[in-house]
């Protein structure tokens, strides 16, 4: 079973891809050959220019207000547990504040390392960061994987206050959506959107065959799937049969 998501909107891109860099980080970090500590930096750095966007931090902070807002709006209604307000609404608060008090863009207090940022203009060079280019970048990667893991860490640290955002506010909008079965015949479907109604995000989940894959487009009026087969050179053709998956419309 394999799960697709499609943004709606340019914010919801961003933190999607930003939240794909901090898995991969995560992942990566953990290890402890130099390669997948050198690829680890190379994540650091890809996350520092997707979150450069000047207005990124505060679009965070007005979503996590907004959904504040609407939590504290649920008070007194007896299908709703308090309790479990009570835990969503700290969740909220404590990301907000931890995202309130990054100074700056994410990763801004790692521009003032010399070395990190030595490192940062070569990487992007196809084999730019050689022994013989980077001599000091050459020597940390021989050093314990312990002492490799610290170091990517403390780096990270500034970071951790955008990755709990980005979890907080991708969770509630997963959330938000109920998945339901629908048959695409022929390998084609469509679906109209109800009109006042907006849709940030469309997941779309196949089982069965590993060879299909959707090809997916929308707006505001409408959603679109195309199921796709691809051949043995991996290109991509129409599937013409009819075939199920699961679809979410999250809000």
């Amino acid at each position: 079973m394999i799960l697709y998501e499609y943004p709606c909107n340019e914010g919801i891109r961003t933190m999607l891809r930003l939240e794909h860099l901090f898995d991969r980080l995560g992942q990566l970090i953990a290890r402890d050959a130099p390669v997948d500590h050198h690829y680890a930096l190379a994540t650091i750095f890809e996350i520092m220019d997707v979150a450069s966007r000047a207005d990124l931090k505060s679009d965070l902070l007005k979503e996590l207000e907004k959904h504040k807002q609407q939590f504290n709006s649920y008070r007194g209604n007896p299908s709703i547990s308090e309790a479990a307000l009570d835990e969503a609404i700290a969740r909220i608060d404590h990301s907000f504040n931890g995202l309130n008090q990054l100074s700056g863009k994410a990763g801004a207090a790692l521009t003032s390392n010399e070395w990190l940022m030595s490192i940062r203009s070569r990487i992007s060079i196809p084999g730019g960061t050689c022994e013989f280019d980077l001599p000091a970048y050459y020597a940390w990667q021989q050093l314990p994987p312990t002492r490799r893991r610290a170091d990517l860490m403390e780096w990270v640290a500034s970071l951790m206050p955008l990755a709990e955002a980005l979890q907080v506010l991708l969770g509630l909008l997963r959330e938000s959506g109920s998945p339901h079965k629908v048959v695409a015949p022929g390998g084609q479907f469509q679906q109209s959107l109800p009109a006042g109604r907006v849709y940030q995000l469309m997941r779309v989940r196949l089982d069965g065959d590993p060879d299909i894959v959707p090809e997916i487009s929308g707006h505001r009026l409408m959603v679109s799937v195309r199921l796709m087969r691809q051949d043995g050179e991996g290109k991509l053709r129409p599937a013409s049969e009819d075939a199920q998956f699961e679809l979410t419309l999250c809000a």
